[in-house]
């Protein structure tokens, strides 16, 4: 099997990370990977915010959570997310976001660093704070929350797959 191909079949979401920080150099290629996801018509509606920090980031999930109605920490103590956002004049904004999180993950995968894609983007940048988020980090306030996409060096166990259902794919 084929590099691309193992990657495509053995990425699993992690949700237990060390706390050291991701290589700069392995970011830049996961970050170099989302840049090359497609898009429609070429339009690359999609941006990422990578936030390190541990304040916002602890923020980031405050928020995430308090959308769940609780106080636990979506994001897993990853040290990084990539906060993925799209142009909402682009019709294809989102569908756009999540070709570029496809990419961040398995990219990430593929140089040993896990990865989860974590809900609810949409309703933190679409409140007040995550607004001035956004104009803290430069980007446009119309822009809609595609995803956040926490890494982290896996810790533990890495999840078993669960068998493909039946009726996964159709012929004609």
């Amino acid at each position: 099997m084929n590099e691309t191909l193992k990657t495509l079949t053995e990425r699993r979401s992690i949700r237990k990370f060390e706390s050291r920080q991701i290589d700069p150099a392995q970011l830049e290629e996961i970050l170099k990977a989302g840049t090359y996801a497609p898009c429609g018509k070429g339009a690359q509606s999609a941006c990422m915010v990578v936030v390190q920090d541990p304040e916002t980031l602890q923020k980031l999930s405050g928020m995430n959570a308090a959308i769940l109605g609780n106080d636990s920490d979506p994001f897993c103590a990853a040290p990084t997310a990539i906060v993925v956002l799209a142009d909402p004049a682009v019709a294809t904004c989102v569908e756009d976001g999540a070709l570029v999180m496809g990419n961040l993950m398995n990219a990430a995968w593929s140089l040993g660093v896990g990865s989860c894609w974590i809900h609810r983007a949409r309703p933190v940048f679409e409140s007040a704070e995550g607004k001035e988020l956004l104009k803290k980090w430069g980007v446009p306030e119309n822009y809609v929350g595609v995803a956040h996409c926490v890494l982290g060096y896996p810790a533990g166990e890495i999840p078993t797959p669960k068998p493909r259902k039946e009726n996964y794919i159709y012929r004609t």
